[in-house]
C-alpha cells in the first residue's frame, strides 16, 4: 500500500513538477524577451523550500505544488494572490520596464506564452512518440463477432473465433491491416484465413465506398479483457480492480473478449455483478455494481439507462513507424483532438450533461498519473500530453488570476482604449479568486468522496 501511494506521488510530482515549469517557463522567456523585469520565478506557492538569485531574478522552490507563478515589476503590488505569492520581492524595481508600460501586444504575448508551451509540449510529446515509437496499431487479426451486411453476399462465411492471416493476397498483421485490405478492395474482398484452404470471398452488390465502410463496421475484432486505466472514485476502483486484471468470468460466465464484459457490464446497470480476475498468477473475484448512466438513444427500444464500471482495456498493441513529416501531422491531429475533448468536457459541465462530481483535485491527479506510470512509458507520456493540453484549455478560462481573465483584462482595455481601474481589476480578481478557491474545495471534496469506502 505505502508503494502504491509513493509511486502515485511520486508520479503526480513529476507530472505537475514539468507542465508547472513549462508553463511559467512560457511567461517568463516571452517577459524577458520584450524588456519586462521579471522580479520572480516560482513552482509552487507559499514561502520557498529552497531559493537563490541570479541577476535580477529570483528563483523558488515552494512546498505548495499545485502551481507557480512569475512576478512581474508592475503586478508585485497587487494584493490579491500576494500571500499566496510568498509576498513582495526585494528585487529593486525599474519602473520603465513594468508590465503595464509595455505595448499592449506584448503583454498579450506574455499572458498567452504559458498556455502556449503547454500546447507545444503535449505537441512535442504525441510526435515524438509517433516518431520515435511509432504510430499504435491493434495487434490482432481474430474476429470477436460479424453482423451480417446488405449487399455484402457471402459475409457469414467469416465467424467468431477466425484468425485472418491475408486480405486481397496481402499478409495481414494488426486489425487497421484487415480494414485498410477492406476499404482498398474493389466488388470482391478475399479474406484468407487461419486453418482454411480457400478464401472466403464477399462480394459487393457495387463498386461503393460507403458498402466498404458498411462491410469494416460489420467485422468487430477480438480484444483481449484486460484491464487498462482504472477511473479514480468509479465503481472499478471501489472494488479492487488494478490496471493489467485479466477479466475471466462475469457471473460465472466466461469472458472470451473485451466485447463480452461491455455487453454483461452495460446490461448489469445498479445491480452487483460478480467478476474473476487473474492477478498475479492468482484467481481473485470481487463484486462490483455498475453505475447508471442514462442512455443517448432509445429510440430502437433499446435500454434507458446502461452500466458503467469506469474502466478502459488495454489492448495488444503494435506499432508502426512513421516518418518525420506524419508523425508531426499526427501529432498535431493528437493535440487539437485532446483540446476539443477537454472543451466537450467542459461543455458538459456547464450543460449538466457531465455531473459536478466528475470533477478531480490533487488526489484524483495523483492516482491517474500513478496508474499512467505502472502501465508504461508510453501510456505516462501520453497523460502528461493530455493533461498539459487540459492545464492551458483550463487557463484560458475567462476568470481572474487565470491567464484567460487577464486576456479579457487586456482585450478591455484594447477596445475601451485605456487600461481598466486598479480597483475595477482587483475586485473582479478577488471575485475571481473565490471562484477557483471554490472549485478548489468541489475538487477535494469530490476526491475524498470518491476515496471512502461503500
Amino acid at each position: 500500500m505505502l508503494g502504491t501511494i509513493g509511486l502515485y506521488v511520486a508520479a503526480a510530482l513529476v507530472v505537475l513538477g514539468v507542465l508547472i515549469f513549462v508553463h511559467e517557463a512560457g511567461h517568463f522567456l516571452v517577459a524577458k524577451a520584450v524588456g519586462i523585469q521579471v522580479l520572480r520565478f516560482s513552482l509552487g506557492f507559499g514561502r520557498p523550500i529552497a531559493s537563490w538569485r541570479r541577476g535580477e531574478t529570483e528563483y523558488w522552490i515552494c512546498w505548495i505544488p499545485l502551481g507557480g507563478y512569475v512576478k512581474m515589476a508592475g503586478l508585485e503590488d497587487e494584493p490579491v494572490g500576494e500571500s499566496l505569492e510568498g509576498g513582495k520581492s526585494d528585487v529593486p524595481i525599474d519602473p520603465a520596464r513594468a508590465f503595464d508600460r509595455q505595448p499592449l501586444w506584448a503583454r498579450i504575448a506574455v499572458i498567452l506564452a504559458g498556455v502556449t508551451m503547454n500546447v507545444i509540449l503535449a505537441f512535442l510529446i504525441y510526435a515524438g512518440l509517433l516518431a520515435v515509437k511509432g504510430a499504435p496499431r491493434l495487434a490482432t487479426t481474430t474476429i470477436d463477432s460479424v453482423a451480417l451486411a446488405a449487399g455484402a453476399a457471402g459475409l457469414d462465411g467469416l465467424a467468431a473465433g477466425d484468425r485472418i492471416t491475408r486480405v486481397e493476397g496481402r499478409p495481414v498483421a494488426s486489425w487497421d491491416a484487415v480494414l485498410e485490405g477492406v476499404l482498398t478492395a474493389r466488388t470482391e474482398i478475399h479474406f484468407e484465413v487461419e486453418g482454411r484452404l480457400t478464401a472466403v470471398v464477399v462480394r459487393l452488390a457495387a463498386d461503393d465506398d460507403s458498402l466498404r465502410r458498411t462491410v469494416a463496421r460489420a467485422l468487430v475484432p477480438l480484444i483481449p479483457p484486460t484491464i487498462g486505466f482504472v477511473e479514480p472514485g468509479k465503481p472499478a476502483a471501489r472494488a479492487g480492480i488494478k490496471p493489467r486484471d485479466q477479466l475471466l468470468r462475469a457471473d460465472g460466465d466466461t469472458l472470451r473478449s473485451w466485447g463480452d464484459a461491455v455487453r454483461i457490464i452495460r446490461a448489469s446497470a445498479g445491480r452487483p455483478l460478480r467478476l474473476d480476475l487473474w492477478r498475479d498468477g492468482r484467481v481473485v473475484p470481487v463484486t462490483v455494481v455498475p453505475e447508471e448512466r442514462p442512455a443517448t438513444d432509445t429510440t430502437g427500444g433499446g435500454p434507458r439507462v446502461y452500466g458503467q464500471i469506469g474502466v478502459q482495456n488495454d489492448p495488444p498493441t503494435t506499432f508502426v513507424a512513421l516518418g518525420l513529416g506524419r508523425a508531426i501531422v499526427a501529432g498535431a491531429d493528437q493535440t487539437l483532438g485532446t483540446a476539443a475533448a477537454v472543451v466537450g468536457i467542459l461543455k458538459g459541465l456547464v450543460t449538466r450533461e457531465v455531473p459536478l462530481r466528475e470533477i478531480g483535485g490533487p488526489i484524483a491527479v495523483a492516482q491517474m498519473s500513478g496508474q499512467a506510470a505502472r502501465l508504461g512509458g508510453a501510456w505516462f507520456l501520453r497523460f502528461m500530453a493530455f493533461f498539459s493540453v487540459s492545464l492551458a484549455v483550463l487557463n484560458l478560462l475567462p476568470i481572474p488570476v487565470l491567464d484567460g481573465g487577464h486576456l479579457m483584462f487586456l482585450i478591455a482595455e484594447g477596445v475601451r482604449g485605456r487600461p481598466l481601474s486598479v480597483a475595477l481589476r482587483t475586485r473582479l480578481s478577488q471575485i475571481g479568486m473565490l471562484v477557483l478557491l471554490g472549485i478548489m474545495a468541489l475538487a477535494l471534496t469530490n476526491d475524498v468522496l470518491r476515496n471512502i469506502p461503500r
